[in-house]
């Protein structure tokens, strides 16, 4: 695929300064420019760059005022964001990429199943009894579909996702690889012979429009009800979300989260790398929880930000992380007093 550099300009409303028939038909970050190459510039610190790089086009911010010329091979689109742009310029680029239609074989879609226009069914699917599948859905290979789910208009589902029966996955949702939606919660009673007995996950999960899930994120099903991931929210890789979880709008948590049974996490929310909340809690909306925190009881404030474990407000953790710092020396300090009292 190639691209002019007045088509891009088309695509991001820039302005160009340069030859606008430039041609590029790959992607580089500026530092490693080469020709034919598109790139953009965003962080001041890498200016020296635009003056060197070998990249055909580049992205630039309107403000950016160049204290010399860039090489002769080089054109400048002028735009109100560069970052942005580029983002946006990488979206059109994967959704060409990615423009697979049909369904390959071998593969097996239950006769009472129903696809949608325009999709795409990858080797070795599996859609079971009932199930739903809107327009413009992609569905990489090794990809399980239970019975009565349903997938909205322009999802993507990558390969190996397990999707368990009567899951609701909504518009324009990105699934990765590996991710499992609605297996069984973690529900066991203990019985008069003191072992476990299963208690049966009959609920299922809802995943509502724009949301994304990352690899090998697991959402278990809801003991009754429903497990919910509202719209707009964001899942990292390796996330543990269990039974009757409800993540709120445009939520975004980290890789190697857990968060255990029947809580609520408001919307807006952002959750650091590998912090743990405990099961039957209400997160308030706005709340920024640091990483590897321990979050053991309600966080009622809203835009709140709590660190540590268990995690309390950052300020005052931040005033006793000081005080934490300087007990050796304090303890080296005490010692010295007791010794000295014991001599007198």
């Amino acid at each position: 695929m190639e691209f002019s550099a007045r088509q891009i300009a088309t695509l991001v409303n820039g302005q160009i300064i340069g030859n606008e028939n430039s041609v590029v038909n790959n992607l580089s970050k500026i530092e490693e420019g080469k020709p034919k190459t598109l790139s953009f510039l965003a962080n001041s610190k890498y200016v020296p760059y635009l003056y060197e790089t070998d990249a055909t086009i580049v992205i630039v911010d309107k403000t950016l005022k160049p204290s010399k010329p860039v090489k002769d091979t080089c054109t400048l689109i002028l735009v109100d964001n560069a970052r942005e742009s580029f983002a946006k310029l990488l979206e059109v680029y994967n959704q060409i990429r990615n423009n697979k239609v049909g369904v390959e074989q071998p593969s097996y879609i239950s006769n009472s199943a129903k696809v949608g226009k325009g999709c795409y069914i990858g080797a070795f699917t599996y859609l079971g009894d009932n199930v739903v599948i809107g327009d413009n859905v992609k569905i990489y290979q090794n990809v399980v579909i239970g019975d009565n789910s349903v997938v909205g208009d322009s999802s993507t589902i990558f390969a190996g996702v397990k999707v368990y029966t009567s899951s609701k996955i909504g518009k324009e949702c990105t699934i990765h690889a590996g991710a499992v939606i609605g297996s069984d919660g973690f529900g066991f009673t203990p019985n008069s012979e003191n072992n476990y007995r299963k208690v049966p996950q009959i609920g299922n999960v809802i995943i509502e429009d724009n949301v994304e899930i990352g690899a090998n994120t697991a959402i278990d099903r809801a003991t009754l009800g429903s497990t919910i991931i509202r719209r707009g929210a964001k899942l990292d890789n390796l996330i543990q979300i269990a039974h009757n979880v409800e993540i709120g709008e445009n939520t975004v948590i980290a890789g190697q989260v857990a968060i255990a049974g029947s809580t609520k996490v408001g919307k807006n929310c952002m959750i650091g790398g590998q912090a743990g909340i405990a099961g039957h809690l209400k997160i308030a909306d706005g709340v920024k929880i640091a990483a590897q925190s321990g979050v053991g009881q309600n966080i009622d404030t809203e835009n709140e930000i709590v660190m540590g474990s268990p995690a309390f407000p950052i300020s005052e953790y931040r005033r006793s992380y000081v005080i934490f710092k300087s007990l050796p020396k304090l303890n080296s300090q005490i010692a010295s007093l007791i010794k000295k009292n014991q001599e007198l």
